[in-house]
């Protein structure tokens, strides 16, 4: 090879050819060269996945999971976003790489504040255009893909219960208020059940009811006080299936008080590994376990893993995909279709 110019290799070949001079008896050897000429092909774009959390400093979570997923990929972080931050970010990641670039540029909203998240996520809509396309994933937290499976699970166990699915059942969202208790109070919705979304604020948990019933146009949903108690028994006196979707390390529902009032029960949920734990008396790694006689439940570990491949398929998705929006939808897709998938096996 001789050299490469321009993004162009030369391939040499080198002939030798002697000549004589019979005057000064000297051999001189001449060299004849044969070039071809071989373009380079085009370099194939890096994967970048750029990430912006509204909190103060960025979770180290999704983007070690993206780490592992994706070794190879370039990764970025912004903390602190606003959606006017985001409008300019969205616009820069847009347009350097060129279209087919774009294809290859993914974005990651994060943070615990889930209606900044949503704005950020509307700004980036508003941003993009054909051919400046990217693949966004939304896992605020990680409530969308932590719902996703919590709600998928209980599908499962109540199917394999012998139960049926959730369309028409009660089911009651302990801390429905939060990020993941709104999602999941969402998705319960979605598939057809009638949902008690509580918070110790009626208002609070009015006003997530009222949100889901204006989305999905139909009234599946209600919200009531559990502060006290007696009033979380009576939040769960007619519900099939409960979950608790609270804060870390926050205990919301007594064994005392599920014995008492949850007697229509059949499933319960709990997404909190930390003690004390949310529901007393579900193990954290107990999965379709009889906690009680004919209630079955789901620890905090068990959701918790399985939450884990519900985003680790939901980066795969966008990370393949040219463009797109990756969001609760899409992660409750993904764990619902895992679920049945492995009921079907039984």
């Amino acid at each position: 090879m001789c050299g490469i110019t321009h993004g162009i290799i030369l391939l040499c070949t080198f002939k030798p050819k002697a000549i004589v001079n019979f005057k000064t008896n000297l051999t001189i050897v001449e060299y004849s060269i044969n070039t071809k000429v071989k373009t380079l092909s085009k370099p194939h774009k890096k994967i970048v996945l750029i990430f912006l959390d509204t909190d103060k400093h960025a979770s180290p979570f999704d983007i070690l999971t993206a780490i592992d997923l994706f070794p190879e990929a370039q990764i970025l972080h912004y903390s602190g976003v606003s959606p006017d931050d985001a409008k300019r970010l969205i616009q820069d990641a847009m347009f350097p790489r060129g279209p087919e670039g774009a294809k290859h540029t993914k974005v990651f909203i994060g943070g615990y504040d889930v209606e900044r998240a949503v704005e950020i996520l509307e700004v980036a809509k508003k941003c993009m255009f054909p051919p400046f396309e990217l693949a966004i994933i939304v896992d605020p937290r990680g409530a969308y893909t932590t719902a996703s499976a919590a709600v998928a699970k209980t599908l499962a166990t109540s199917i394999e219960k012998g139960l049926g699915d959730l369309d028409g059942k009660t089911i009651t969202v302990l801390a429905g208020t939060g990020p993941v208790g709104q999602a999941a109070a969402r998705l319960y919705a979605m598939e057809g059940a009638n949902v008690i979304v509580t918070s110790r604020d009626l208002a609070r948990s009015t006003a997530v009811a009222n949100k889901i019933n204006q989305e999905l146009e139909v009234q599946r949903a209600r919200g009531v006080k559990a502060a006290m108690p007696n009033e979380v028994g009576k939040s769960i006196k007619e519900a099939d299936i409960i979950l608790s979707a609270g804060a870390a390390g926050i205990h919301l529902l007594p064994l005392k008080v599920l014995k008492e009032y949850g007697k229509r029960c059949r499933v319960v949920g709990d997404i909190n590994a930390i003690p004390p734990l949310g529901v007393e008396g579900l193990k954290p790694t107990d999965e379709g376990v009889e906690m009680l006689p004919g209630v079955w439940g789901i620890g905090a570990l068990a959701i918790g893993t399985f939450k884990n491949k519900v985003e680790a398929q939901l980066f795969r998705r966008a990370v393949e995909a040219p463009k797109g929006i990756f969001d609760y939808k899409i992660a409750y897709e993904i764990a619902k279709s895992m679920v049945m998938a492995k009921l079907k096996k039984t």
